[in-house]
């Protein structure tokens, strides 16, 4: 069997280049992340999500392939951290801003029980919904206080083997509750 060297040693002579486009693309993930805070990369919201996705991939392409150029890809990642920023600022300030942009949290079970409708409207099936419950290591339905599909899409399972109430304060945002 040969092997074709070629596929390891292809363009080899831009390993420079890469070396110190990535090591100058992380100096300033850093520099960026310490001026707009360390929430640019939590998945709080959607829009953080996004982002992280979004400078991941620019980071990747600007210095593997210099498509777009190191400095366009610096930029560029620069008006994300910029853009999310903003987003945030503008809905930390605004309720009706909050409620345009961002998705509400929904209840999916209550007390034990399914809620077929919101289940429905979310499109979490209810095999989701088990393989949820056994992540959180439920093991009776009369355990579970509340599972809400949370902003980001993740998952939430509030449960207790005890006959705990729940405060109101958790679940004051979470449609349905």
């Amino acid at each position: 069997m040969d092997i074709n060297w070629k596929l390891y040693t292809d363009k080899i002579e831009f390993m420079p280049e890469v070396i110190v486009g990535t090591v100058f693309l992380y100096i300033l993930l850093i520099v960026y992340t310490r001026l707009f805070g360390l929430k640019s990369f939590s998945k709080m919201t959607g829009f953080d999500f996004l982002n992280t996705v979004a400078i991941g991939n620019l980071l990747a392409m600007s210095a593997a392939t210099s498509s777009p150029s190191l400095f366009v890809g610096a930029l560029l990642i620069g008006m994300l951290y910029l853009m999310n920023y903003l987003v945030t600022y503008v809905m930390f300030k605004s309720k009706t801003a909050r409620s345009m942009i961002d998705n509400t949290p929904i209840l999916l079970m209550k007390d034990g029980e399914i809620i077929e409708e919101n289940l429905q409207k979310t499109k979490v099936t209810k095999n989701e919904l088990r393989g949820k419950l056994r992540e959180a290591n439920v093991i009776r339905l009369s355990e579970v206080r509340a599972v809400v599909l949370e902003t980001t899409g993740d998952v939430s399972v509030l449960h207790t083997s005890g006959e705990e109430r729940m405060e109101d304060f958790i679940m004051e945002d979470v449609e349905g509750y």
